[in-house]
């Protein structure tokens, strides 16, 4: 039997989400082939060994980690997503699933994401990198990566110049679209800058693409060989995909194949395989792309290194549309680190 590790829960704004989406695989994971460890990590980071809704207190960690072939950290967002939970089990000499320390955290942070895929040479939206700390003016980074002091006003002007409306703000670091806002006008743009800058001290301002929303599975590594679904494609209740109309609005909707045309479908997987081997991806991801509705251009968005993994999410769907069942699929991510 293989002794597997559960982690889910964590500190990021993404806890509730994390807690469904280990459900799920839990739920699913081959009895016969896995002894199954829960471990729980509350909102203020303390780690317990989940027993049956029983939850004990783990009091040396990397002892309990260590005992263990293998862990799932099936942790979204801050603290799971991000590197920082696959560097301390590296360190720990703990083998995991799932894209190691670089790809985590590249992944995570949208600004380098966006970096690497220039250099790969993926379409996206024209964007404006910005930092902002706590006592510090704004500060544009430009595309030399050459740094400029300026007050709010200054770069709302900037903005103005460089992107038309609607222009979306979003922290660089923050999943589920967490801060992530829609601006039609100066007024808007100032308020969404001001909530994105309170959840990072990095963040985009991005061209809107007025388009389709499609995600493609991606899954295995550069020596394995990597197997991407067909796009599937996501029909918001809202204007885009936020927070609440992902976790909240039963009124949104995925198509498990995108109503966009053969060419399109093909372009879009290969632009999700050469996005994933960019990072130095490993294990899993899904990555997100749209679909102009005018032009037909594909512009890439982001790429999720742990998506959601709850039976109706994205990934295992568009996989088990490939011909891999949810439980198939948990044995083929697991077999890739083991």
């Amino acid at each position: 039997m293989i002794k597997l590790g559960v982690i889910y829960g964590g500190i990021s704004t993404e806890h509730e989400i994390s807690k469904i989406s280990a459900k799920s695989v839990l739920e699913n994971l081959n009895k016969e082939k896995y002894e199954i460890y829960p471990i729980f990590i509350d909102k203020d980071g303390e780690w317990y060994e989940d027993k049956n809704s029983n939850k004990i207190k783990i009091e040396n960690i990397i002892k309990y980690l260590k005992n263990l072939d293998i862990i799932f950290p099936v942790l979204h967002g801050i603290g799971g997503e991000d590197g920082t939970i696959q560097g301390m089990l590296e360190m720990f000499g703990v083998k995991y699933i799932g894209c190691k320390v670089l790809a985590s955290s590249v992944g995570m942070d949208k600004a380098y994401t966006k970096i690497i895929f220039e250099k790969a040479k993926i379409n996206q939206a024209k964007y404006l990198y910005v930092k902002k700390y706590k006592n510090s003016e704004y500060i544009y980074v430009d595309n030399n990566l050459n740094e400029k002091n300026m007050s709010l006003e200054e770069l709302l002007n900037l903005v103005e110049k460089e992107l038309r409306y609607p222009i979306f703000v979003k922290p660089s670091n923050s999943g589920s679209s967490v801060g992530v806002n829609k601006s039609e006008n100066k007024e808007e743009l100032k308020q969404n800058i001001e909530i994105a800058v309170k959840y990072d001290n990095k963040i985009l301002i991005e061209q809107g693409i007025i388009g389709k929303e499609v995600e493609c599975a991606v899954l295995g590594n550069s020596e394995l060989g990597v197997e991407v679904t067909d796009p599937g494609e996501i029909v918001p209740a809202g204007e885009y995909y936020s927070f609440d109309s992902k976790y909240k609005d039963e009124n949104s909707k995925t198509l498990i194949s995108a109503n966009i045309t053969e060419k399109q479908k093909k372009e879009i997987t290969n632009f999700a395989k050469k996005a994933f081997l960019a990072i130095d991806g490993n294990g899993l991801s899904r990555v997100d792309f749209f679909v102009e509705y005018k032009t037909g251009k594909i512009y890439i968005n982001e790429i999720n290194t742990m998506p959601g993994f709850t039976e109706i999410s994205m990934y295992p769907k568009l996989f088990e549309a490939y011909g891999y069942k949810y439980s198939e699929l948990l044995d083929k991510i697991i077999k890739i680190n083991l």
